[in-house]
């Protein structure tokens, strides 16, 4: 059954119309200067003015089509990237950053039903070596890699 407007276009169309207006209404007081002389209000606001002019277009396209109805949003994948994000949170100080990753992209991976757990771990793995590697190492970030 398709629907008289596109559902899905009109929210992401609003969503980024209201994050633009946040964003102008945040940077008010900063001032925005030239392209030649900038100053700390330029930069968000010419990205939010980008944000809100993307948000206009997805809105009027939304509402000049029809579309699908939205699927009934599921509880899974949402408590498993919120987990996710929580298990960065409490590890990466206390555990390291490598475990802290690796426990960050096994609790994401159980909101999924695709998942494949030997590309799971290896991804992981992956992972943990990259941000190690490029955190600690390369920008010599004051991050603990390793519990110990």
């Amino acid at each position: 059954m398709t629907t008289r407007f596109d559902l899905q276009d009109a929210l992401f169309g609003a969503f980024l119309i209201v994050v633009a207006a946040l964003v102008f209404y945040a940077t008010r007081t900063l001032s925005f200067g030239s392209p030649a002389d900038m100053g700390p209000g330029f930069m968000p606001r010419v990205l939010a003015g980008i944000a809100m002019a993307f948000g206009l277009f997805f809105a009027a396209r939304g509402f000049s089509r029809g579309g699908e109805p939205i699927e009934r949003p599921r509880l899974r994948p949402f408590v498993a990237v919120l987990g996710a994000i929580a298990a960065f949170a409490l590890l990466g100080v206390k555990a390291g950053l490598a475990l802290a990753a690796v426990a960050t992209v096994l609790v994401a991976a159980a909101g999924s039903d695709e998942t494949r757990p030997v590309e799971v771990v290896l991804f992981a793995l992956a992972l943990a070596a990259a941000s190690v590697l490029l955190f600690v190492k390369a920008l010599a970030l004051p991050i603990p890699a390793w519990p110990w």
